[in-house]
């Protein structure tokens, strides 16, 4: 992160922002990861609300981040990712209704799209923010799940939460990447201008 962005007051609170919101969506995946390896696999109720809960929240994510970062209008590649979770969501409440491998197969469909939006995003962030990096790795990474996800649907193995949790548990991890290299980078550049 360069002086010059770090002294511009928009984009020093959109960092600022963006380091919460990492923060945020890190600590969510985490405790979903553990009720979903937990409580939620001896209960189906429990665990299709969290099925359903999981991409609606990434819709409310990605819709709150693209606003607090320019408007919804400026981020395209967040109005889309908004709009696939949300009909996600709503297509997991559907699929819920004819077998947990259709859930998955819909789970899967979403992490291929969602990657491949949240890696855009991403690299449109890269110039301005650090730890984009991480993010460009993650929805990468996404997509692959992506393709997993379909392929274990696809498969004679019953399926359930717990194969859904890996994928919340990966993203969780680059959420807390994210978060603690913006950190860093921010208390080295105050550090670099304090010597100065």
């Amino acid at each position: 992160m360069t002086s010059a962005t770090i002294n511009d007051r928009p984009v020093k609170s959109t960092s600022q922002w963006l380091k919460a919101y990492y923060f945020t969506r890190f600590a969510f995946s985490t405790v979903w990861v553990l009720v979903a390896l937990s409580i939620a696999k001896s209960s189906a109720p429990l665990a299709a609300i969290m099925l359903v809960t999981y991409p609606a929240w990434d819709a409310i994510a990605n819709f709150v981040d693209a606003q607090r970062s320019g408007g919804i209008t400026r981020n395209w590649s967040q109005l889309l990712n908004f709009v696939v979770s949300i009909i996600t969501a709503i297509a997991v409440a559907f699929a819920l209704s004819r077998s947990m491998a259709s859930v998955l197969l819909v789970f899967g469909i979403w992490a291929g799209f969602a990657g491949i939006f949240q890696l855009v995003t991403a690299v449109g962030r890269r110039k301005s923010y650090g730890a984009q990096w991480a993010m460009i790795l993650s929805g990468a990474q996404s997509a692959l799940a992506g393709i997993f996800m379909v392929k274990i649907a696809y498969g004679p193995a019953p399926v359930g939460i717990a194969d859904i949790a890996p994928y919340a548990a990966l993203g969780a991890f680059y959420f807390l990447v994210s978060a603690i290299w913006l950190t860093v980078s921010e208390a080295r550049a105050a550090a670099s201008r304090a010597a100065h």
